[in-house]
């Protein structure tokens, strides 16, 4: 079996070192019964730390910037861009391409896929790393998956994540990116599912965000969300917000905001019997990590899709009244 890239059953939530934080808990939620995650593979942090081991003018860049504090902004932007152009114009090695496109190959070249960063310092029980590094939907065909892969690869370094990691004494040489393929899911309403209440930290209210569309107009701030609040099988409190943008796939790749109509934005996301089909989930996925877990949850055509079942934070942080949403989202669907 390859270093570079491994297939989501080759993987669980141990080899977090080798293929991130999303990358092991996708790996995870294919072995749990009932679940079926859509086809895709794990580019490991072995690829990773060969390219910077390759390109020789990132080790002195790495070298100057383990020196720098929080107040050194300026310097600190300058050596991420320098870090992030030596990477983005590096070449990949042609081994790694070749199991690349293999994999690709072999599941469905002409597909969507998600490329998405999966860091090892990320759904950590301590620090939410969440959103540090970028993501990139719809992405069609091997030259531009690729490409997508080197521009994962640099998006450890941007200047938010360099700071972020200095904030929080992480190394920035012991922090290693993987990266996730993933063949896309496109939902007609996605959200966020908490099996503890992030308000109150009560671990029997399960609450759940739903927006129309991709995941992304939620967990970056540009709509508000409809809320649901369930306990034991009940709806117990709901709000259901004026929805008015969306993120949907573009023909041709990538993503674009729709507006939504003024008659659809007050319409409920999820109805009852979704949302306690979410809760049913979400306990499920619970019962298998045994401890609250925060999931990307999305509904299709009679399906959840749920993503990214990372630690919840907030019974690890003293009753925190927020959680950072979750930025960066693998499409995991769940048979209904």
């Amino acid at each position: 079996m390859s270093s570079y890239v491994l297939g989501f059953q080759d993987i669980d939530r141990r080899d977090i070192l080798l293929v991130g934080g999303k990358g092991a808990n996708l790996g995870e939620l294919i072995k749990i019964d009932g679940i079926h995650v859509p086809v895709g593979f794990c580019i490991s942090t072995e690829a990773f730390k060969r390219i910077l081991g390759e390109t020789p003018s990132i080790t002195e860049l790495l070298d100057q910037l383990a020196v720098l504090k929080v107040e050194d902004r300026d310097r600190i932007g300058e050596l991420s861009r320098e870090i992030r152009r030596a990477i983005e114009g590096s070449a990949i090695p042609q081994d790694i391409v070749e199991e690349i496109t293999g994999h690709l190959s072999r599941l469905n070249e002409t597909a969507a896929y998600a490329v998405r960063s999966s860091a090892t310092a990320e759904d950590l029980p301590s620090a939410s790393f969440a959103g540090q590094q970028d993501t990139y939907l719809n992405v069609i065909g091997p030259a531009a998956i690729l490409h997508h892969v080197r521009k994962c690869w640099a998006s450890l370094f941007t200047e938010r994540a360099v700071v972020y990691r200095i904030q929080n004494r992480f190394d920035h040489r012991k922090v290693h990116l993987a990266v996730v393929i993933q063949q896309m899911v496109f939902p007609q309403v996605s959200g966020i599912m908490f099996t503890a209440d992030p308000v109150t930290a009560s671990r029997k209210v399960v609450s759940i965000d739903a927006s129309f569309g991709l995941g992304e107009a939620l967990v970056s701030g540009l709509v508000n969300a409809d809320t649901y609040k369930v306990c034991n099988g009940k709806v117990i409190r709901k709000k259901i917000a004026a929805k008015k943008v969306a993120i949907t796939a573009s023909q041709g790749g990538g993503v674009e905001k729709e507006e939504i109509t003024p008659a659809r934005q007050l319409r409920r996301a999820l109805t009852n019997d979704q949302v306690l089909q979410l809760e049913r989930l979400g306990r499920q996925i619970e019962a298998h990590y045994r401890h609250p877990r925060t999931s990307n949850g999305v509904w299709l055509m009679a399906r959840f899709g749920l993503s990214r079942a990372g630690p919840s934070q907030l019974c690890s942080q003293s009753r925190k009244q927020t959680i950072k949403r979750i930025a960066s989202m693998s499409r995991s669907v769940i048979n209904k």
